[in-house]
């Protein structure tokens, strides 16, 4: 089982096989990744798009609001939702996406109980359409969707946060898993360089392998003190099948898929990253070279998608905690 301290030697990250950042750029992400393909996944509402052409399920889109002047009917557009969810378009690492659970006499309350006025929420839209949140600073768009209703099964896993799931997919074939668990000291969000809890996952189960917070082992979630190790993900294979699809979706052949498991309608896609961080293997305590090597040494991407989940849970999914 891998451990990383803060410091390693080269030769020791190399030998546990560790996927580094220049060697994922140039060997993965530049080879595998046409440019030209980034703005599919790079815009999360041409994201939602090309899934929903393609026949995978993504979170209900309530509204596009695109131009200052549209901000002053975000309130008619969401008074009869009781939850919903306003993100950037264009923006990353969870940044300025706000969350609303509830609202009533004229409050919105988020995930925390903090409420909100009808203006802080169009000061909020008005600084994603300035682009406060985009990546380079561009201006942006603002999309408002459904509120996700997480599986029970995830209930106490997650503090005031959607728990969701992360797999990387590389030329079609699922190589590693994990899932992103929001802490307090994340503040709701599922980054785990802001402190969320990353727990891997078998490919072949499901079911948690080990879990980290802040790059170090962890036991039990920090807020609710729920046994992290027991957590296994329903519907599995199901998941992965949404994840692996997303290759013939997207044209990427490097990619990060966020998932959510929603009580009502299942396994949503909410985005995808064509730039996905390497602390997955952290999470998974092993290295994504050997299952990377391990594809492109079979070299057969003309395998559907059952067959090359079938490949990656036979050649990867089974590791001890």
């Amino acid at each position: 089982m891998l451990f990383l301290k803060n410091y390693a030697w080269p030769w020791a990250l190399a030998r546990a096989g560790i996927l580094g950042m220049n060697r994922r750029n140039h060997s993965y992400i530049s080879r595998y990744n046409p440019r030209r393909l980034y703005p599919l996944v790079d815009d999360k509402l041409k994201t939602k798009r090309i899934a929903m052409a393609a026949g995978v399920a993504v979170p209900e889109l309530i509204g596009i609001i695109r131009e200052q002047h549209q901000v002053s009917r975000f309130s008619e557009m969401v008074k009869d939702r009781p939850g919903f969810c306003i993100k950037p378009a264009r923006g990353s690492g969870g940044r300025g996406i706000a969350v609303i659970v509830r609202h009533q006499e004229g409050f919105y309350y988020k995930p925390s109980g903090r409420p909100e006025t009808i203006q802080d929420l169009e000061r909020h839209i008005s600084n994603i359409l300035a682009g406060l949140f985009s990546l380079g600073g561009k201006p942006d768009t603002a999309i408002v969707e459904n509120l996700i209703h997480f599986d029970d099964v995830f209930a106490g896993y997650s503090f005031e946060g959607v728990p969701d799931t992360r797999v990387i997919i590389f030329r079609g074939f699922p190589v590693m898993a994990m899932m992103r668990l929001s802490t307090a000291a994340s503040g709701g969000k599922a980054n785990l360089h802001q402190g969320a809890v990353g727990v891997g996952l078998c490919l072949r189960t499901g079911r948690a392998l080990r879990a980290v917070q802040f790059n170090r082992p962890v036991r039990r979630h920090p807020d609710t003190g729920l046994d992290l190790h027991a957590l296994r993900v329903p519907g599995w294979d199901t998941l992965l099948r949404l994840a692996a699809s997303c290759y013939e979706m997207s044209g990427l052949g490097y990619i990060g898929t966020d998932l959510v498991l929603d009580k009502q309608h299942g396994p949503l896609l909410l985005e995808l990253n064509a730039r996905p961080g390497l602390s997955i293997q952290i999470a998974n305590g092993r290295g994504l070279l050997p299952s990377l090597s391990a594809v492109e040494e079979f070299g057969d991407t003309a395998l559907n998608v059952a067959r090359r989940i079938e490949f990656a849970q036979k050649r990867f999914g089974v590791f001890e905690p």
